[in-house]
């Protein structure tokens, strides 16, 4: 980045380099059904499926399932402001590039090795989380070794173009989907009484042990501290949920595709988690012994044994299975997007050049590479308890991921008053994200709060951890140093709100709207599946 720009867009397809591919872009691969199941089921990972064990321990069922809804509202406001940004300027980097062009470009300096810090970082947690699932049917093998063939295959999918990543994502979200439905639908009809029990179970845990946890303190207070603990939790299980603007850069058709992944953005929070914990709350006692995730084992989802206590054999295997392969492409949704990060670094000058090599059909193989190299860290898990390495990980992504929606928030609120400042008419846009801007003012001080007070419980007496408030509070010095480091030496500063550029790259942008069904190269099956999704 040079210094005191402030205001440049990204390179545009008018710069070649000796691929004959614009200096920044990328193989748009990723067709309409790719993006649609990616938004919804590829950031569907272990933190919904594991991680919600943690959950139900800390703040019990009304307590779990209060965190998740606020945090669903956070998510909602953050998703849609992005979608309303990504939709009309769907350039490579997404947001990362965004903040450069709307906001400072030292904000685009910190928040992108935040997110590729916290991307890099998620994927050894789901390798770990991945090898505890194995744990459920033996422990005979080495852990290594399942650790070795799970980011063997994550890196060959990523080595692969963007639209044979699109394809495996499309698969993996559809049984991941496919597995949260089937659960949720388990777990109603186990709580009605129809397992093979027979016994109906109810709100019967909502009244014993309760509705909530005493968690620290005692009485009200102690269920309030239970609730809030709930919610650095319930972030992680939400993590990523703004990908689909990472891979507007690699997206046909990026306006329409992109407005219409946005767009079911309440699906996904509603159904897939918001449903899914009230159930898990209904299915397992929040004082169940088995919830310890300190375990060695991954009998501790809470789906697992709630489908267990009520007599069903098989199913856990199958569920088990269904999880697996979502650790699974949750990891394989990390790499993809860390090393999409790195790439918008070296394309803004944030990161060495070198990042920025591509085949000649457009794909960061360096990029990729190095972002899987993080994957090794997994390996820690064969020397220390697998379930401690998970949580200090996924607290680390956690308080990462809220600076990245923090910066989502401001770098919108920008966009939205630039474009009422220079007079521009929202309703043109390709997607208009409802309840702004205050729902992003909103999401601006509940994020604050959450980063603040994510990991309270260190400083209450006898709980001081060194490794959870270092995992829980590390980021926030690093994104200020970042941030501050890089002002100071390139000299940069806020872009006015009357200068903030709406015109670079919409032109290039509009040419690539096109007719996906004009690809003959497609076969009936491909086509089926296209007009489904």
């Amino acid at each position: 980045m040079a210094k005191h720009d402030a205001v440049d867009a990204v390179e545009t397809s008018s710069v070649k380099d000796d691929n004959g591919l614009a200096a920044d872009a990328l193989h748009r691969g990723l067709k309409n059904r790719h993006i649609a199941m990616i938004s919804i089921g590829g950031v569907i990972g272990v933190g919904l499926f594991l991680g919600t064990a943690n959950a139900l321990r800390t703040g019990g069922p009304l307590g779990m399932l209060l965190g998740y809804v606020v945090i669903g509202t956070l998510v909602f406001a953050v998703t849609t402001a992005l979608g309303e940004m990504a939709a009309f300027l769907p350039l490579p980097g997404g947001h990362l590039t965004l903040a450069k062009r709307f906001v400072d470009p030292s904000l685009s300096f910190a928040l992108g090795w935040n997110y590729f810090y916290s991307w890099a970082m998620v994927l050894p947690a789901e390798l770990s989380a991945a090898m505890l699932l194995v744990h459920y049917w033996t422990t005979a093998v080495n852990d290594a070794v399942w650790i070795a063939i799970f980011l063997a295959v994550v890196v060959a999918i990523n080595f692969m173009s963007s639209g044979v990543y699109g394809e495996f994502e499309f698969w993996f979200a559809s049984i991941k989907v496919l597995a949260v439905i089937t659960l949720i639908i388990t777990g109603i009809v186990i709580t009605a009484g129809g397992g093979p029990n027979h016994e109906s179970i109810g709100f019967k845990y909502w009244s014993n042990p309760g509705p909530f946890v005493e968690y620290i303190g005692t009485g009200t207070w102690g269920q309030f501290l239970g609730f809030w603990a709930v919610l650095i939790l319930a972030t992680f299980s939400f993590i990523g949920t703004e990908i689909v603007a990472v891979a507007a850069g690699e997206t046909k058709n990026p306006r329409k595709n992109v407005a219409k992944a946005i767009s079911n953005v309440y699906i996904r929070i509603c159904l897939f988690y918001i449903l899914g914990v009230f159930v898990i709350g209904l299915l397992v006692a929040s004082d169940d012994p088995d919830l310890n995730i300190g375990g060695s084992t991954a009998a501790s989802s809470p789906f697992v044994i709630g489908i267990k206590r009520a007599g069903i054999k098989y199913l856990p295997d199958i569920i088990n299975a269904a999880i697996l392969t979502s650790a699974w492409s949750a990891a394989n949704s990390d790499v993809y997007t860390a090393s999409r990060a790195l790439y918008s670094l070296a394309a803004a000058g944030n990161a060495p050049k070198i990042f920025m090599k591509r085949t000649r059909n457009g794909h960061p193989y360096v990029a990729v590479g190095a972002s899987a190299c993080f994957g090794l860290l997994a390996f820690m898990t064969t020397s220390s308890g697998a379930g401690k390495v998970f949580n200090w990980l996924s607290n680390l992504t956690s308080v990462s991921g809220l600076f990245s929606w923090l910066c989502i928030s401001i770098i919108y609120l920008r966009f939205h008053y630039g474009m009422k400042k220079q007079g521009i008419d929202r309703s043109k846009l390709p997607y208009i994200a409802p309840l702004q801007p205050y729902a992003s003012w909103y999401a601006l001080v509940l994020t604050l709060l959450v980063i603040i007070f994510s990991n309270w419980t260190v400083f209450t007496e006898g709980r001081w951890d060194t490794p959870s408030f270092v995992t829980n509070y590390l980021p926030i010095p690093v994104f200020i140093l970042l941030y501050f480091g890089h002002k100071f030496t390139q000299g940069t500063s806020v872009v006015p709100l009357d200068q903030l550029d709406f015109v670079s790259d919409v032109q290039e942008i509009e040419a690539l709207e096109e007719d996906e069904s004009e690809d003959k190269n497609q076969s009936k099956f491909q086509k089926v599946l296209d007009s489904l999704f």
